[in-house]
């Protein structure tokens, strides 16, 4: 995608949503830390559900740690993979207290030394809570990067750098939202909403739906 299409394609995304906000519920930095642990391979929704009451009970590193893993385990079964999430998010806090005070840490390599936490996971709290011009790449992100032309790449390591490349400044901080909306919403994995789709001509992909 040239520069100037790039640059039309997120004018439009941001033309439809002006502030574009992460699905998951937080009320700070710790909690949207978890949140996103969570979400591996489980959806938004799924996460808001468990963690509402999770986050009730929990709802920092120190009152997580005292709640255990299996205290923990009972809040989020609802979750796959809940058992291995538990003991990650339950190591994490206590290293968040044992490390950075109990506060989450604004650097990558203090949050990919968190168990759970990788590369994408350390993206989406440094863009979202520390406002760091950087690009988690999800399933949803890597499908359309590639499915439009955007970004290609053969792996969520060269859709990153691409889109790092590709993104125009002015739209680099919130992208990363934009994208993911756009590719939970309307450029859907089976079934893409091209007639409503407001980049579709500068989209090129060659098999649009009708």
């Amino acid at each position: 995608m040239t520069p100037e299409a790039a640059h039309e394609f997120f004018r439009r995304l941001a033309e439809r949503t002006p502030e574009p906000r992460t699905e998951l519920e937080y009320a700070s930095p710790y909690q949207l830390l978890v949140a996103v642990v969570l979400s591996a391979q489980a959806t938004d929704k799924s996460v808001n559900q468990a963690s509402r009451s999770l986050f009730a009970v929990a709802p920092t590193p120190q009152a997580m740690f005292a709640l255990g893993e299996e205290g923990l385990a009972d809040h989020i079964k609802t979750i796959g993979l809940f058992r291995s999430k538990a003991k990650h998010v339950i190591e994490l806090s206590r290293l968040l207290i044992e490390r950075h005070a109990g506060e989450v840490p604004d650097e990558r390599a203090a949050l990919e030394a968190l168990p759970g936490v990788g590369r994408k996971t350390a993206n989406v709290v440094l863009n979202t809570i520390f406002r760091q011009p950087v690009m988690a790449v999800d399933t949803h992100i890597f499908r359309l990067s590639n499915r439009t032309g955007l970004a290609p790449g053969k792996n969520v390591t060269e859709v990153e750098d691409a889109l790092m490349k590709t993104v125009p400044t002015t739209y680099l901080l919130d992208a990363h939202h934009w994208l993911i909306l756009h590719g939970r919403y309307v450029c859907t994995a089976k079934r893409p909403h091209c007639p409503t789709c407001c980049v579709y001509d500068l989209c090129g992909n060659p098999d649009k739906t009708d």
